[in-house]
């Protein structure tokens, strides 16, 4: 009986194969009859690399080139009173004043596609780019928190949640590539991008690079209609500038490059397979990054293996000519980037336009540009945007800013939001217990959400005043006085645009100071929300558009305003709204309660209302330091061991620490262990602490994982990240946050530029900050290889 099933089991067998293969065939003849006829490159079934290498050889040069000279300009389209017209809609469309809404913006890219798919003699799709830096800069679009806010929530997984809306944001309204995330590591706060990044961490920035590239592109090698093609930028050494001045040289050593600014773009291109890299306008060693052959070429590509396409930075290439002095004219400029690995000019295109009669005279070789023209043209077909051009208007109506990107917009600024300091528990605020309170400052009224910005639209954003007036107990008074101002003229997003920037004179605000601080005088409690605001912390890109500082002082006459309302004697919380750590040294020393918000995004309003009154309990961590002074930079918490003198009459310590924040509950970290605790250098250990909530209120900590090497072959940094996760507990709960040390986080690079691990012990440190850990040691050791004994051999 057993062997008759197995027979039958054996047939069906048989029978699911035969038919599967039937199934197989028909299919193949059936895609075979769709594409009869066809040219290889529309066939979608080919793999991409066969397609592309069709493609090429039917494109004359003019088309090749026209391929890597988009920008804002078109070779080949847009000729004819047709092409002009669309594009005279598309410069009246998308300007920064500009109101259209998704569906008239999709409407708009579908009549440019359904042009140069129909009307030019290939009928190569247009790739349409954008910014996303905190979700997509369009109008009406949803605005999350700024960058360096969600890194603030320590939490990747909704850092992709964010970036997967922004993707479908995006993509729905025919933007198919997204200029960010920005992977720059921020190691002088002068930097007026440092709101760009995720922070002072290589190993936190990898993760969000991760994270915002999945949720950019998904996870698959085809990106489908929802998502986008991520580009992560500025590649590289583009955070810490020479006197923190944007785009100034970032000389340091292979080494520091290696193990600091390399490590976010590496997990970029090796874990998340982003698919666009952008130069940056900085130089290393002299030589500026759009001419790097060993950055963009040896590491990028050869060691990291890097498959997608690279892409200047907006006019890096005139730069070449204009600033670094490395090329004479536009012509030098395109023959030395197109050879060091850049691909795409991303301006007006008219430095690579210039390869037309290069190549025509022989001094560039069209197999360089079919080299570049292969990877925008894999580009493309990875977006399917040959099979699927257009974008779907009523979907890109209904998605942006939908109910539940703002919820998502809101639950990001709630977890973004940092509390520095809660003496006597001011925090949260019992509004039943209040009659009056006074909302004070230059961010109070107006919203901001940083740099890299678009109008959200009426009704979707919240200030800081209407979330709090939203949120009290009828019959609760607020009273809103302003104080001060930061800057005069524009306020809000609009004012990252505009050149001048006018800071009123601190003497002429001395009357609206004495009126707000009649108003705390007169009520029961004081919200000073001051800080900065996006022109006064913004990219710098030319000589008439400055955002870099040399001071990290409040701007203006805010110190004054803050030192005239905590002389009233009444309760003060003070909450920052800014783009980068700020030296807040009164405040710090003076005032109860302070909480830092930095660009909360549209939600911002309605977050920090729920955090100050309790409904939400602020969980999030810094992701940088805060210096007490600029006297202090460079101020990153990973320094070497030699950086140990104090300064006189003060010592190093900072205002606060990386991973620093506070909650309005407690939490214990105990019994931290390593298993094993000793490993050979190939092996992985597994770290273990118990977290408990000892406190009486459900809330959020972040356990983090840090190591120093005691003893190495070269210097190691004093403390390195190297895990975290961020735990929901409720009061009196438990668990065990587990962290798997591999071999690579315990590796360093030795003298001859190896990664390797090195024998010796490791203190492993567990805690809710870089400077409040336990440790244990873990030892590492060669492993011992006990030779085989030869086989015996048979007797004769």
């Amino acid at each position: 009986m057993r062997k008759i099933l197995d027979l039958i089991v054996v047939n069906l067998i048989i029978l699911l194969a035969l038919a599967a293969a039937c199934i197989g065939q028909d299919k193949a003849q059936d895609n075979d009859k769709a594409t009869r006829g066809l040219p290889a490159y529309r066939n979608p079934f080919l793999p991409i690399p066969d397609r592309v290498a069709d493609f090429l050889q039917r494109m004359t040069l003019e088309e090749k080139v026209d391929q890597l000279a988009g920008g804002r300009r078109r070779m080949v389209a847009f000729q004819d009173p047709e092409g002009q017209a669309i594009f005279q809609k598309f410069r009246g469309l998308f300007g920064n004043d500009s109101q259209a809404s998704a569906h008239d913006a999709a409407d708009l890219r579908n009549q440019a596609q359904r042009y140069v798919m129909e009307k030019t003699r290939l009928g190569i799709p247009m790739l349409f780019t954008g910014e996303a830096l905190h979700g997509y800069m369009a109008y009406g679009s949803t605005s999350f928190p700024q960058v360096l806010g969600l890194a603030s929530t320590w939490d990747p997984a909704l850092v992709e949640q964010v970036f997967t809306a922004a993707a479908d944001e995006m993509r729905s309204a025919g933007t198919n590539q997204a200029f960010t995330p920005v992977l720059d590591l921020a190691r002088d706060p002068r930097w007026g991008r440092t709101e760009e990044t995720y922070g002072e961490d290589p190993y936190l920035v990898s993760r969000m690079a991760v994270a915002a590239v999945n949720g950019l592109q998904g996870t698959s090698w085809s990106i489908d209609r929802h998502h986008v093609i991520a580009t992560a930028k500025h590649f590289a050494v583009h955070g810490q500038p020479e006197g923190g001045t944007n785009t100034a040289p970032g000389n340091y050593s292979e080494r520091i490059i290696r193990e600091s600014f390399f490590v976010p773009f590496q997990a970029a291109v090796e874990e998340a397979h982003v698919g666009s890299v952008m130069a940056s306008y900085n130089e290393i060693d002299g030589i500026p990054s759009h001419i790097n052959h060993w950055l963009l070429d040896t590491v990028l590509r050869k060691e990291w293996g890097f498959q997608g396409y690279v892409t200047s930075d907006g006019n890096g290439l005139q730069m070449l000519v204009e600033t670094h002095h490395v090329a004479a004219d536009k012509a030098e400029a395109a023959r030395k980037a197109l050879a060091a690995g850049v691909d795409f000019d991303l301006s007006d295109g008219t430095v690579y336009a210039t390869l037309v009669d290069q190549v025509k005279q022989g001094l560039v070789p069209e197999s360089e540009v079919d080299l570049a023209v292969s990877r925008v043209l894999t580009t493309k077909f990875r977006l399917g945007l040959f099979e699927n051009p257009y974008a779907p208007p009523d979907y890109a109506q209904q998605i942006t800013n939908s109910p539940g990107h703002k919820q998502l917009a809101l639950k990001a600024a709630q977890k973004a939001i940092v509390l520095l300091k809660n003496d006597g528990n001011l925090l949260p605020l019992d509004p039943a217990k209040l009659k009056t309170i006074a909302v004070i400052g230059p961010n109070a009224a107006d919203v901001h959400i940083g740099g890299y910005s678009r109008d959200p639209g009426p009704g979707n954003q919240i200030s800081i005043l209407d979330g709090i007036r939203k949120r009290v107990e009828p019959g609760v008074k607020v009273v809103f006085a302003e104080g001060c101002k930061i800057t005069t003229g524009k306020q809000g997003w609009s004012a990252w645009y505009e050149n001048t920037v006018d800071i009123p004179d601190e003497a002429s605000q001395a009357d609206s100071i004495h009126a707000a601080a009649d108003a705390a005088r007169k009520s029961d409690v004081a919200i000073v929300v001051v800080g900065e605001n996006e022109s006064t912390n913004r990219e710098a890109w030319s000589e008439q558009h400055l955002g870099d500082r040399d001071s990290l002082d409040l701007i203006g006459a805010q110190e004054q305003l803050v030192e005239a309302v905590v002389a009233t004697g009444k309760p003060v919380v003070v909450l920052l709204i800014n783009g980068r750590p700020l030296s807040v040294n009164f405040i710090k020393e003076h005032v109860p309660a302070i909480l830092e918000g930095w660009y909360l995004g549209e939600q911002g309003g309605t977050a920090a209302a729920n955090v100050i009154f309790g409904d939400v309990n602020p969980g999030g961590k810094l992701p940088i330091t805060f210096p007490k002074s600029v006297g202090q930079l460079p101020d990153f918490y990973n320094y070497k061991p030699s950086r140990n003198r104090s300064y006189l009459q003060d010592g190093r310590a900072p205002l606060f620490s990386f991973g620093y924040g506070l909650s309005y509950t407690t939490f214990k970290f105990e019994n931290l262990r390593v298993d094993p605790p000793q490993v050979g250098t190939s092996a992985t250990a597994k770290v273990s602490v118990d977290v408990t909530n000892s406190g009486t209120r459900e809330g959020d900590e972040v356990a983090q994982l840090y190591i120093h090497q005691r003893v190495a072959s070269v210097t190691r940094p004093v403390i390195e990240l190297r895990g975290f996760k961020r735990v929901t507990l409720k009061p009196g709960e438990k668990t065990t946050v587990e962290f798997n040390l591999t071999p690579d986080a315990l590796s360093l690079i030795d003298v001859d530029m190896h990664r390797v691990v090195e024998p010796g012990t490791f203190d492993i440190m567990v805690g809710p900050s870089s400077v409040e850990t336990s440790a244990v040691a873990l030892q590492v050791v060669q492993p011992t290889f006990i030779p085989t004994p030869a086989a015996t051999p048979p007797s004769k």
